[in-house]
């Protein structure tokens, strides 16, 4: 069993769902932060930023109250097509107007992973990237899956895990599915290991098994150093 007490920096289901599949426990506090890009901040600078901070603000909030245990995980996944970020459509118009700018293009899903190590103060970055093929859904379907309302707290105005609309293409998809749906598990996995943390499963085949996803990249991922 780890020693080391691990908090997630986010209210998210979908990161709160992936990070229950190691079988650790976990603590889940949010960070309240305004997530607004720099001027001419890049997609890269500025999710790496993000989850920096978060970590940071959780452990500004528990500085009277947490452990030299701790381990505080901070993740900012944003949507970025030709190097612009897409963030949560501000209504149904825009989301339709984001997806029909995605249809049929490739785009990438970035996703800043920040690990603040309480014991230490050190805090330790990785980014995660993955290219996304959308398929050429119909306009028909579009409005469908907008009118449910479900694009419209979703970076790039959708859930590559939605159930119905399938707005990837599936067939040319070769990265990381976890990473799109906001925490990218085996990129986590090699830095927990880093740390003296070893997950109660088998994560990859646990990641695999809820998706579920046969993925190509995992082995590569985890054999990476994690600096």
């Amino acid at each position: 069993m780890s020693t080391r007490t691990l908090i997630l920096a986010s209210g998210s289901p979908r990161r709160r769902e992936l990070l229950a599949l190691s079988g650790l426990a976990f603590e889940v506090q949010t960070a309240d932060i305004l997530e607004v890009p720099q001027p001419g901040e890049n997609p890269s600078d500025f999710v790496l930023r993000m989850s920096a901070a978060k970590a940071r603000l959780v452990a500004a909030a528990r500085a009277n109250g947490h452990n030299a245990t701790e381990l505080i995980i901070g993740a900012d996944t944003v949507v970025a097509l030709d190097n612009e970020i897409l963030g949560k459509p501000a209504g149904p118009q825009d989301a339709l107007d984001m997806l029909r700018r995605l249809r049929g293009r490739v785009h990438q899903v970035l996703t800043g992973l920040s690990v603040f190590d309480v014991s230490t103060g050190k805090i330790y970055a990785d980014l995660a990237r993955s290219a996304v093929p959308m398929r050429h859904y119909a306009e028909a379907e579009l409005a469908a899956y907008v009118a449910t309302g479900d694009p419209l707290d979703k970076a790039g105005a959708y859930a590559i895990q939605h159930p119905d609309f399938h707005p990837v293409d599936e067939a040319l998809f070769a990265d990381c599915f976890a990473n799109v749906m906001g925490l990218p598990l085996c990129a986590l996995l090699r830095r927990l290991y880093a740390l003296g943390v070893q997950p109660q499963t088998d994560l990859p085949a646990a990641c695999q098994r809820f998706i579920p996803y046969a993925c190509p990249v995992y082995e590569a991922i985890l054999k990476e150093d994690a600096v």
